[in-house]
């Protein structure tokens, strides 16, 4: 329960209170007066189709976004529509969730698509999807049930601090995600003195899916806690072709998506010099919780994220 609804509720049995004396002082057939706005609404959040406009505090929250559910949370609103994150990891278990959760199991409303009806069915008051990647037409559909706080740039993943203040604003609980914020930002302060030879460090960050191998940038949330550390990540995502992958033998090697024999199987792979060195960090394959963490790239995955990954870029990169 968001501590910031406890006025709320007092406000409104005070004004019950009022609205009983004045009607014993006035005609017996007077009606009380309506109960005052939501302190702190309505709010209007920005995003890539305009603006939303949220009359009131949101009671009832559905997240169509790939890891909006996630900001909720940290910011203590359990939603009760969330979107599949999509692929093997169950996000059900994710275990830097749980105690937000605290036992409720939302609604699923969608995988690869948004199932506009089930949306609809949850009856919501606001609609998050900060990191959905919806087009325009989706986001016409999804206005017509709820207030929508759309992606803040249409097809480009904010930085997980952007959607944190964004999503804060929407629930109407900003100093709480300043607050938030301030706390990730402090584990990562901590993790980077900690471990000053990342700093300036360049690193590939290959995400290895169906055979292929992708050399992630800073356009995708997974690259997040690598730049958060002080290691350099190229700014945009390919897909490398064979005779690209001496692309990946940089200074360190994160391996998302594979377990170790996999990649290592492949004689062009296990030749690289970052790996025939052992400064190569693998990660785990893509149902394991780190890739879960670092996808959803969030408040409440990044600091499990950091204690499980900066061990072993300490080991890649050195003691300081």
């Amino acid at each position: 329960m968001l501590m910031s609804r406890v006025p709320v509720r007092f406000a409104a049995a005070l004004a019950a209170v009022l609205a009983l004396l004045l009607a014993g002082c006035g005609s017996g057939g007077s009606e009380a007066p309506a109960a005052g706005p939501t302190p702190g609404f309505p709010v209007t959040v920005q995003h890539a189709f305009g603006q939303t406009t949220i009359p009131t505090r949101p009671q009832r929250v559905v997240t169509v976004g790939y890891n909006d559910a996630d900001f909720a949370l940290a910011l203590g609103v359990v939603p009760v529509g969330v979107r599949d994150f999509i692929g093997a990891f169950d996000e059900t278990t994710r275990p830097w969730a749980q105690q937000a959760l605290n036992g409720a199991r939302p609604e699923m409303v969608g995988g690869n698509e948004i199932d506009i009806e089930k949306v609809a069915s949850l009856q919501p008051d606001l609609i998050l999807g900060v990191y959905s990647y919806m087009d325009r037409a989706t986001y016409d559909r999804l206005s017509q049930i709820a207030p929508t706080v759309a992606d803040p740039v249409e097809n480009v993943a904010a930085p997980w601090q952007e959607q944190t203040r964004i999503t804060a604003r929407a629930l109407g609980v900003p100093e709480r995600g300043e607050q938030v914020v301030g706390d990730v930002e402090r584990r990562f302060a901590d993790a980077r003195a900690a471990n000053p030879q990342l700093a300036g460090k360049s690193i590939a960050v290959a995400l290895v899916a169906s055979g292929e191998y992708n050399l992630l940038g800073r356009d995708d949330a997974r690259t997040q806690l690598f730049t958060g550390l002080g290691l350099g990540v190229q700014e945009t995502t390919e897909t490398l072709s064979t005779e690209q992958l001496g692309r990946l033998d940089q200074q360190g090697v994160a391996v998302l998506g594979v377990p170790p024999q996999t990649v290592l199987a492949n004689p062009l792979f296990a030749n690289l010099g970052a790996v025939r060195a052992d400064r190569v960090a693998f990660l785990g394959d893509e149902a394991s919780p780190v890739a879960g963490a670092l996808g959803f790239s969030s408040p409440l995955s990044l600091p499990f994220a950091l204690d499980q990954v900066t061990p072993e870029l300490a080991r890649v990169y050195g003691t300081p």
